[in-house]
């Protein structure tokens, strides 16, 4: 059975743009090995994210993230059995916030940014399909290559 699990949390301490890269790298090497796919939203003060996968698989790796250091406020946004990926070209991908239409953030939100700590589960899921859809994968860190 197939799941999708969407969250939020706020960063805690900001990564480095080389740590982040290692976070995506152990990340796309883990998931693989999980059948874990999804996308990574990160800016300046949070980081929202889809996976999918198993429900097991899904679960254990929210427990985990939910417990990691690196966040803290961890808000599960959606929790949902799906009949297929929405994600699934990515092992991890990473939206490149700095290549966002501001016109698509205030299409989802009231100002803008991302900010899923004040929009309904359905709006952030909405925004991270959209973005996905519109090319805004970061190409950094090998994103481009994790395309199936």
């Amino acid at each position: 059975m197939l799941v999708r699990c969407l969250y939020a949390s706020r960063r805690a301490p900001a990564p480095t743009p080389v740590s982040l890269d290692r976070i995506l790298d152990q990340s796309r090497r883990n998931n693989i090995k999980r059948g874990i796919t999804g996308l990574l939203c990160v800016t300046s003060d949070l980081f929202v994210q889809v996976i999918e996968g198993s429900r097991e698989e899904v679960s254990a790796l929210f427990c985990t993230i939910a417990r990691d250091d690196r966040h803290k406020d961890v808000v599960l946004l959606s929790y949902e059995e799906i009949d297929e990926r929405q994600f699934g070209n990515w092992t991890m991908g990473q939206v490149d916030i700095g290549s966002i239409n501001p016109a698509l953030l205030l299409k989802y939100g009231t100002k803008v940014g991302v900010d899923p700590f004040s929009m309904p589960g359905q709006s952030t899921m909405a925004l991270l399909v959209e973005l996905a859809a519109s090319g805004a994968i970061s190409s950094r860190s090998g994103v481009a290559a994790d395309r199936a």
